[in-house]
This record gives structure tokens, sequence and C-alpha cells, in this order.
């Protein structure tokens, strides 16, 4: 674990600066907003395993502003994670506090933390942010907002006075706001001294040079402002402990351009000509039992009393864009999401060497991407984890070479909170009300459950239910309210769950993404393999008398269509037609429009939006009606606030390691319950076999021996191939994708979050898969079909050691590093001593998940490379990748 980082780029460079060369993003659709769900004491397995290599330890006694006087003298924090840097989660633990009381009312509640990021430094504490840098305020909630009335003049610390509007009589009491300093070109931290339209601030002096607040037409709201509001900013307002005064909490960080308040990840040219991202700051701020001049909590964390006590340490972020040379043409790239976190890696790499080249990921739909690459005709390299269906090709026989370049799978996230019954829940199930709920099993008929709108809260209040059993709150029939009230579900899981009175429709359903894809594809096909949920889609009552929404039965006897939902599917439908009526005309004054399963339940852009609005803990739930708008329409609710989130979502891997958002454990074909880490990557890799279709496509058989033969193996596995018809007319095009494939088997299987490196999400590839796709990459580039070897075996060997790394859950971001006990990857393509990863073992731990991309269906995503900074912000919530980021030691 390093030290304390304090050496950085100094000074703000605003993002409005141009920069030339490529802006590599991985785009998040949607607007940008708040950390995770606090974790309870005691954390998650394998939990020390999100713990990087520029993890940093903080503690009240060595590195508080003022540790004299704090909440909690005995505090000690670690971050997980604080140089190389993208917009991603991280993870903020820490032990030696208090057991913390949740807000309520007109109360923050009692022994917590607040967690921000700042991006000036505070000239007169050098090694601490500047607090009007902070992006805090947004949340709205009680002790958590930039300003604030005190009972007195005398409560006020003599730092607040210049940012303090003294009462005039016992009806105007004295007011304190702390005004926010967006970054810009200067890195000016002083409001007076900044530009004008880079500072919110609601102060003022009077003709006697009196501090005055602004009231009227000039009143300024400090915390919903054009830089951050509830919807946007990452701020913790509330962070609890468990009884042990411990506890963790992931925390969202940002860039520039999902703050533009923030700046962080700007890239700044250092006098060697290296770029660098634009630091910024975490800042950890406790909070104890009351404010001064108050009996408990509920002024702001940046005044005085509560700030001198703040901990902070410096981020240190990739520059967001890859400088690639100007004018190198850029190149296509088609298909699955499921690798974008891998090519954004990679990419900085790619643009070097004699077919160096920046690239374009259009996610979209496997299928018509590799349909495009089997022809003969230039086309952009396919990603695909399915072989070719011959029924969309002239072809008669498979023209397509078949290049390993990841291993990675689907996920399943969640962040749900603690909600016991009050008179029925235990006294210790209720002492850790408001903490997470850190693990959670599904079975493939739980997961058919939440795919199907089958849980009568996950359909629109005020609709028809009773095609479900549902006639009213008082004869709700057997479908359950939501996954947690589900017999099946409290059957396999800790029985703490079967205490908690968790309901809201973001329980009772999962964040879907919209667009067609291999990874629907293959969530459906374990559902289906599953004989339980095979007969449950078909009709057929589980034990306890639940029902599939006839809508999405494969039964045409039981669908009211008359036609059963053909499944296994490439998207998630929304089936059922359900909708609430419009009730604007029958009462005007409190009437609404129609809700729909989609407006009620929208989707998700992309799998990696759906980790990312977990780690927010933003169910996507539906406002309320604005029938002032025009036209009428309802609006968006804020995300739920740390101790009451609820939501699940499906994701990948990668994104979920990137998010830093728990995963659920799949039951696999030998019975087992398993998250998706490196090791269970690994095993189910091992326990594959070659398609029907393709001998040269593996797949993770659900029926077949060598899965049920794999208690360790994570059964939602899937391999993603690189494709392309060797006989394409362009021979450039071809080397330049032929080095692509090497690249990504070779040197792009070192684990890792560095420029270049395999991120958290993704295993190594076998050794056999290397050959593979070395022989692959040759025949694209020769325009021969690659020979040798003839068929991919079940994986002989690995190209680096699995054991040891965490790839999700719980959450590392970065796999720990090389050290004695785990010795550092071998270079895939060279002969590794390591043996094939077994197919048996104990069940694996728990795991998160990685990076990034966009839409599905919509064009240029995760590794879309523009040129220029204004494609880059046309690219808008881009996740960047970066370039020349000196590496870890």
């Amino acid at each position: 674990m390093s030290t304390r980082s304090t050496d950085a780029p100094a000074g703000a460079v605003w993002l409005g600066a141009g920069f030339s060369g490529l802006v590599v993003g991985l785009l998040v659709a949607g607007a940008v907003g708040f950390g995770g769900a606090v974790v309870p004491a005691e954390p998650a397995a394998a939990a020390d395993e999100t713990i990087t290599s520029s993890a940093v330890s903080l503690t009240n006694a060595h590195d508080a502003l003022n540790p004299e006087g704090a909440p909690f003298p005995d505090l000690e924090v670690t971050v997980s994670q604080t140089r190389d840097l993208v917009s991603q989660g991280i993870e903020v633990r820490w032990k030696g506090g208090k057991s913390s009381v949740r807000p309520s009312g007109n109360y923050g509640g009692a022994n917590f933390l607040q967690v921000a990021q700042c991006w000036g430094e505070d000239p007169e504490h050098p090694g601490h942010p500047d607090r009007r840098t902070c992006q805090y305020g947004g949340t709205l909630g009680w002790g958590a907002a930039r300003d604030g009335y005190a009972v007195a003049d005398e409560a006020v610390a003599e730092r607040d006075v210049p940012y303090t509007d003294p009462a005039d009589n016992f009806f105007v009491p004295t007011y304190t706001g702390i005004p926010f300093v967006a970054a810009n070109p200067e890195g000016i931290v002083d409001e007076k001294l900044a530009p004008p339209d880079r500072v919110v601030n609601n102060l003022t002096t009077d003709d006697a040079g009196n501090i005055k607040q602004k009231t009227g037409t000039e009143y300024v709201n400090l915390n919903t402002n054009p830089f951050f509001s509830a919807f946007t900013t990452n701020e913790v307002p509330w962070a609890g402990a468990g009884a042990d005064g411990s506890g963790s909490v992931p925390f969202e960080v940002q860039t520039a351009l999902q703050s533009t308040g923030l700046g962080c990840g700007t890239p700044v040219t250092q006098p060697d000509d290296t770029v660098v991202g634009q630091s910024c700051w975490l800042v950890i701020i406790p909070r104890g039992t009351h404010d001064s001049g108050s009996v408990q909590i509920d002024r702001s964390g940046l005044w005085w009393d509560a700030w001198e006590h703040h901990l902070a340490v410096k981020l240190e972020f990739k520059p967001l864009g890859v400088r690639c040379e100007i004018g190198a043409a850029e190149r296509q790239l088609a298909g699955s999401e499921l690798v974008a976190g891998a090519v954004a890696s990679w990419q900085p790499r790619l643009c070097l060497g004699e077919n160096g080249s920046p690239f374009v990921l259009s996610q979209g739909n496997e299928t018509d991407a590799l349909a495009r690459a089997a022809g003969t005709a230039p086309s952009p390299l396919a990603f695909t984890s399915r072989p070719l269906d011959l029924s969309r090709v002239a072809d008669a026989a498979d023209p397509v070479a078949y290049a390993p370049v990841a291993l990675s799978g689907i996920a399943i996230s969640f962040a749900i909170d603690r909600q016991p019954h009050p008179t029925e829940a235990s006294e210790e199930y209720k002492a850790r009300a408001a903490l997470p709920m850190t693990e959670m099993k599904l079975t493939p008929r739980l997961v058919a459950k939440l795919l199907t709108a089958s849980y009568w809260e996950s359909l629109p209040g005020g609709a028809d239910r009773s095609h479900i059993g549902f006639e009213s709150f008082s004869k709700p029939g057997k479908n359950a309210r939501t996954i947690v009230q589900d017999p099946e579900f409290r059957e396999i899981n800790d029985p703490e769950w079967s205490a908690q009175i968790i309901s809201g429709a973001s329980a009772a359903d999962m964040l879907m993404p919209s667009g067609r894809s291999d990874l629907a594809m293959r969530l459906w096909e374990y559902v289906l393999a599953d004989p339980d949920a095979r007969a449950w889609l078909d009709g057929t009552p589980d034990e306890w008398g639940m029902i599939v929404n006839p809508w999405y039965s494969t039964n045409p006897e039981v669908n009211p269509t008359g036609h059963g939902l053909a499944l296994p599917t490439e998207s998630f439908p929304k089936a059922d037609p359900i909708e609430k009526p419009d009730t604007t005309v029958s009462d005007p004054a409190n009437g609404t429009g129609p809700i729909s399963l989609v407006t009620n339940r929208p989707f998700t852009n992309s799998f990696a939006d759906g980790a990312y609005r977990v780690l927010r803990g933003d169910g996507l739930l539906l406002g309320g009606w604005d029938k002032f708008a025009v036209p009428p329409k309802f609006g968006k609710t804020p995300r739920e606030l740390f101790g009451s989130q609820k939501v699940i979502g499906v994701t990948t891997a990668p994104a979920a390691a990137l998010y830093q958002t728990v995963t659920a454990s799949l039951r696999n074909p030998a019975g087992e319950y398993v998250t998706p880490t490196r090791e269970s990557l690994a095993a189910a890799a091992a326990a594959m076999t070659p398609t029907a279709a393709q001998p040269k496509v593996l797949q993770y058989d659900f029926g077949g021996k060598a899965a049920e033969a794999a208690p360790t193996a994570y059964p939602l596995t899937m391999p993603v191939y690189a494709a392309l018809n060797p006989k394409q007319t362009d021979a450039e095009l071809r080397a330049v994708y032929a080095d692509l494939i090497r690249y990504a088997a070779r040197d792009g299987q070192t684990p890792g979050t560095d420029v270049g490196e395999l991120p958290p999400g993704y295993a190594p590839l076998p050794q056999s898969w290397v050959d593979q796709a070395l022989a692959a990459a040759d025949a694209i580039e020769q325009g021969t079909f690659p020979t040798s070897p003839s068929s991919p075996s079940s994986p002989s060997s690995p190209s680096s050691p699995s054991s040891g790394a965490y790839v999700g859950s719980g959450g590392s971001l970065t796999p720990p590093a090389p050290s004695a006990q785990q010795p550092a990857p071998a270079p895939a393509g060279t002969t590794s001593a390591v043996t094939d990863p077994a197919a048996t073992g104990d069940a694996s731990g728990a795991l998160a998940g990685a990076p990034t991309p966009e839409d599905p269906e919509i064009g240029p995503a995760a590794a879309a490379v523009p040129i220029g900074l204004a494609a880059g912000l046309v690219t808008a919530l881009a996740v960047p990748v970066m370039t020349r980021i000196r590496r870890r030691a």
C-alpha cells in the first residue's frame, strides 16, 4: 500500500482549452450521479481485494487538518485507488468510528462520514482541498447543504465570518453560505478573483462594505446550480458505520466530462511533453452528534467546525483523450459490448507501431456485425460470442476466422439497503438498519421472474394487475410483491433477508438494456437450461403458487396472444401491454397520463449503464406528473439516498468492477452459487466445449457434463472473438486488424488498470486460446484461412495466473500487484508454467465488475475515438481512456 500522495500537477486546466488528438470514450448515457451503498461492519467476502497498489490510508491523528476535538479520534480511512482514475467507482473504507444513526426529518443523522470530490488546493493549507472547490450540497439534505442559518452570531466560527451575513434581528437570523468556485483556466480558488462565470455565490456587500445575503431576484441557489444538482452530484451525504464503528462506501469518481465544475482528468502537458490528467481531491468529513450552536447535526459539513476535521487525499486521473498521430485513419470495430472496456484500455498502445491506428467501436448487435464481417468487402472487425448464422450469408460453410480476445461474463448487480421489520425483526437485525445487504443468491427461475415483470410491484400502480393474481393490497394473490418477499428467494438466501420489509418497483425487476445482443441471448439460455425455470415459463406455478406473467409465457395456451413468447431471444422484451389509463380528463386536478410498462420501468442505455445506476442507487423510478409542463409529462425521481437504496441491474463483469457494485451469486449446473471472479471465469473457460455450428467457437454448455463437473465455474462466463473473413479485399485493413488481435492476445492479457492492460472484470486468456488468436491473426493478414490450431480445445493453460486476484464484487478495480505469492503474469504467447485452471474446488468468493460503454444499438460507444475536443464533447458522458500514464510500481 502506498503512502499518502501529494505529487500531482498544480493548477486547474479548464476543459474549454482545446487539445489535439483523439478522444477515446466509453459512452455512458444518462445523467451522472451519486456514489453507491454503505457497506456494514462485516464486509463481503474477499473485501481486501478491493485495495490496489495506489491505495492510501489516512488517520485522524496524522492527516486531519485539525485532529484535536475530532468526532472520531481513532479514525482510520483507506481509499482503494488514487491513481490511473477514470469515471469509475472507488471504495472508501474506515474503522475507528462510532455506530451511526441514519438521517430523518430535519435531522442529518449522527456519527457518520461525508465524502465529496474537490478540484482546488487550499493555498493556506497545502495538502488539503479548498472547501470552495468541493462538489457538495446537491443532495439538499439536512447537514449536507452549502448554506444555512445559525442560531446566533456567536455560533459562527472565525473562518466562516467572511461567508456570513450577521443577524439583523430575531426574524432575520445569521446566514452562512460557502460559495462554489468551479474549475477555471487559471486555477483560482478565491471567489473574488476567479472568473465570474465560474463562481456561484449568494453573498454580496452593501455600500458600507457589509456582507449581505442576496435576496429576491438576486438570490443564488448554492446547492442547485449550473455545475451540479441532485441529479448529477456524486457526493455522499451520509455514510454510516456498524456497531463496531467500521464501514465502507463505494464512491463515484467524476471526470471533467461528468462535472465541468470539477475539471478532473483534463489533459495537462508537462515540461517534458508528457500528458497527464488534471488531479483532484477526495475529502472525508467526519460528523459527530451535533454541530456548533445546535443540539444535532443540521449544519453544513463545509462550515469550519466540521470542515477543520476533514481528511483528504489527492486523486490522479488518466488524461481525457488519447493522442494518436494526427491524421491517422480511424478503423472501425463493431459488436459486443463485453469487450469495450478492454479495447478502450488497449487503444493507446494500439496507436503505436507500423500499423498503429485509432479505433472506433460501434457497440451493437453481434449477429449483424458478424454477418457483415463474413463478406469479402472491407468491413469493421466484428466482436462476437457466437458463431456465424449461415442463414444470414450466401456461403455454404463458415468463411470467418475466429480469434479469442477476451474472457468475461454477464453479471447481476444490486444495491439493497436493510429495512428490517420494526416489530418482528431481531434486535441484531434492527441494529444493522440502513446498511446494505452484501450477498444475494439467484437461481435461473428467480432470474426469470426478474426478467418477466411477474412480481406485482413491477407493474404500474393503478393498472389492472389481475392477470398475475393481484386484486388489491389486501388480496395480492400468490405472486410476491418483490423478489425480497418471494419464498423461493428467502429459502436459499441468508435468513436476514426474510426480516426485511423492502418494497418498490426497482426491487421487483432488473434494470435491463434495450437493443439486441449475444449477452441477452446468453442470459435467456441460462434460464431455459434449467428445468424448473423452463416449466415455470411454460405456465407451471412454482411450489408457492407464483405464476409467470402470462404475456411472457412460452406456452401459447397461457400467453394471451395465442403464441408463446419465442425464447431465447437477443433482447429483453417488455411484453406486457398493461397500461394505467389516462385520468387527466376524468380528474383534471389530480389525474395523470397513461403509464405503460416501458414508461414505468424504462430501459437502460447499455449493460454498463445498469452497473452505473446501481452504483448511484438510481432505479429509474417514475417521477410525479407535471400537469403544467408543455406538454404535460412525468418527471424523474432522484436516486435514492444511502440507507434506503434498492435496485437490481443486469450488467457485465467489467462494468460491475469499474463501478464497484456488489454482484449476485448465480447457481451453476453443478448446483453451486458462484460470483464472477477471475478464478470462476477461468474455471468456466476450462469447462467450455466447441459449439455444434463452429468448432473454433467455445461455449459453456449448461447441460454438458463438463459444466456439471465444474463447481467453481461462473455460469454466465462468455468468450469474445474478433472475427473476420480473411478473404476481404483490403489487405492494409486486414493487417491493422491482425495487429490488434496480436496485441489483445498477448500484451493485452496482463491484468491491471494501466494503459494497455486487461481491466478488472476480465480473466486472462488460456494459452490454447492465445494460440488460436495468433493463428487467426496470421490468416487474416495473409488472406488465408487458419490451419492451426484446427480447433480450440478446452483451455489447457492460462496465459497468466488466475489465482490471487479479485475481478469483481465487493469490488476490486485492480488485482493485487504481483508478489512472491502471486508471480507476475507471463506474457501471452510465451510458454506458461502455470497449470490449467481446474474446474473443481471450493466455491468462489464475492465479486464486483469493471468498465464501461453505451447503448448496445447506438453506434460509436465505449471505444469511440473522435478527433479533437469538439468530437469528444459530442460524446458527452464518455468514460475516457488515457495515454502516457506512468506504470504502477
